[in-house]
């Protein structure tokens, strides 16, 4: 074969690869980042305020875990008239965040709100792109799709739409089931609370040993994308992390951890055997925890869109770490201590930590 023959072939696959979609073209933004739309430069500088006036450099901190809570609570607040992901909980935040349902919100929102005064961009895209980018600074989290061309929203979300924690479990799957979410996708969704915790589920937290605490985490790994949010719902819940029960809280298994009410019905036996053998499935699969999480969050993300309108700059995301640390029982814990809820299948085999019995530090 002659040189010239060699590079003719080596041509002509490229431009094949390029007619199939599997060289994607790529342009060069002012700031000298690269994306594959020239309408997606425009987020790069936004990237940049949020990691480092919001997210602490790249930390997967409080903030993140109130952006990613944020991006739930604008979306599912849908009605065919009014909302879905249109941002409407951070330019009404006035309104919105007096909602029941929507308490501890309001730090957030107001966090946000010089960061959307400072960039072309709608509230509801900044809303879905701060959750997006905050949940890539957790090691083990998938690098989520984000959507850009949200219009402005026209009026606040109705209010009673966005579930509680003290909600039952079918109320909580009537409600997802109305804007197109299966139990399954509701379990998935619930991967989020890995790196989670709670403000206003207990007052008493802050009168605890933890006196200087934020917020109470929902595992023992608040920082790290894990599956570890359901292995520990599954063991049997001994204490409260402040002074006592309140309305949306049960008993959790580790001192300074709190387990919600509706995460709880989840893994119930009784009572959840839509949900519960999907739940126990992520227990020690973090692949399968990762893509259904991602599936589920490219739904949200879109609740009352025109997708077809929106422009995909999902290279813009940065690539989140790898997972830290693999599944296991926290320290002190037992194979015993598993309360089993999936009745077609025993919960997976785990040692526990070394070391002495875990407690869970306020985040």
């Amino acid at each position: 074969m002659t040189l010239k023959s060699f590079f003719a072939i080596l041509l002509a696959a490229v431009i094949a690869r390029v007619a199939s979609g599997l060289v994607t073209k790529r342009v060069t933004c002012s700031t000298g980042q690269t994306t594959a739309n020239q309408a997606c430069c425009v987020l790069f500088p936004i990237l940049e305020d949020l990691q480092s006036t919001l997210f602490d450099n790249g930390e997967c901190g409080e903030d993140v875990h109130e952006s990613l809570r944020l991006t739930f609570h604008d979306a599912i607040g849908f009605s065919p008239r009014l909302g879905g992901a249109d941002g409407s909980i951070l330019t009404f935040g006035d309104i919105e965040t007096n909602f029941a349902a929507n308490l501890g919100t309001d730090d957030i929102v107001d966090a946000l709100s010089p960061i959307l005064a400072r960039h072309n961009i709608s509230s509801g895209d900044l809303i879905q792109f701060a959750g997006a980018v905050g949940t890539s600074n957790c090691p083990g989290a998938p690098r989520l799709q984000f959507l850009l061309g949200r219009p402005p929203p026209v009026a606040p979300s109705p209010d009673g739409l966005v579930p509680d924690p003290f909600d039952s479990l079918t109320d909580i799957l009537e409600r997802f089931a109305e804007v197109g979410f299966s139990p399954a996708e509701v379990v998935a969704l619930l991967a989020s609370h890995t790196i989670a915790a709670a403000d206003h589920v207990d007052p008493t937290v802050n009168a605890t040993s933890f006196s200087l605490a934020i917020s109470t985490p929902f595992d023992s790994t608040p920082g790290i994308f894990d599956t570890q949010v359901f292995i520990e719902v599954q063991l049997r819940g001994t204490l409260f992390p402040g002074r006592g029960a309140n309305q949306g809280e049960v008993e959790s298994a580790l001192e300074g951890e709190i387990r919600l009410q509706s995460d709880a019905a989840r893994t119930d036996r009784w009572t959840d055997s839509r949900t519960a053998c999907t739940w126990q499935s992520f227990a020690t699969n973090q692949a399968a925890m990762q893509s259904k999480f991602k599936a589920a969050m490219m739904k949200l993300a879109v609740i009352g869109q025109d997708v077809s309108k929106l422009i995909d700059c999902s290279d813009v995301i940065p690539v989140p770490k790898p997972v830290v640390g693999t599944p296991h029982l926290p320290a002190g814990a037992t194979m015993n201590d598993i309360e089993q809820a999936c009745a077609s299948a025993p919960f997976p085999t785990l040692t526990a930590q070394p070391g002495p019995v875990t407690s869970v530090a306020p985040v």
